[in-house]
């Protein structure tokens, strides 16, 4: 079903934005809101649940990473109020696993930052995937697939660092510096 904003103010569609920079939520609520939704904003896991649970989006917008907390759990919950809620997730740490993850658990879509207002309203109405998506001829470099995998270790343990650094073998601290970098782009 492609929903589309209307311009009836109490016909507006009602998005739920949820990252952890006041900010960009700022910027990205107002670009929203041009466009036609009724945006309210959480910066963390339990208020965008409480705000979800009160007013049952029709869309959502969620940071991956909201402080320590992962966006995944909010959209493990999201659907689990409404399975017909659209779902888009955000992140300037972008790996495989949380893509992987992130639609499992019902995400529409799964964007990298920085992403703009129209590219986040397009893949929020996105329904189908694009077999056009250029495949790389190059492989990926030997620190991302570090990252990638260290991201797929992270989510075999619920995002527990403990139980992951375990996994790895290595100490948690270690683990917690590697994860703390912006990973390499291939």
């Amino acid at each position: 079903m492609n929903r589309t904003p209307l311009s009836s103010p109490s016909e507006r569609p009602r998005l739920l934005l949820v990252d952890d920079d006041p900010t960009f939520c700022s910027v990205l609520q107002q670009a929203l809101e041009k466009r036609g939704y009724e945006t309210l904003v959480a910066h963390d896991v339990a208020h965008g649940a409480a705000l979800a649970e009160s007013m049952e989006p029709e869309y959502a917008v969620i940071d991956l990473r909201l402080g320590p907390e992962s966006g995944l759990v909010l959209v493990k919950r999201l659907i689990e109020l409404d399975n017909n809620t659209r779902i888009v997730v955000l992140t300037g740490y972008a790996s495989i696993a949380t893509a992987v993850e992130a639609i499992k658990l019902g995400a529409t879509h799964y964007l990298t930052k920085p992403a703009d207002a129209d590219e986040i309203v397009a893949a929020l109405h996105k329904d189908r995937g694009d077999a056009t998506v250029e495949i790389k001829e190059r492989p990926l470099s030997v620190k991302r697939l570090e990252w990638e995998h260290l991201q797929k270790v992270l989510a075999a343990h619920d995002g527990n660092i403990s139980a992951a650094s375990r996994a790895l073998g290595m100490h948690r601290r270690t683990l917690q510096r590697k994860l703390e970098k912006r990973p390499v782009k291939e």
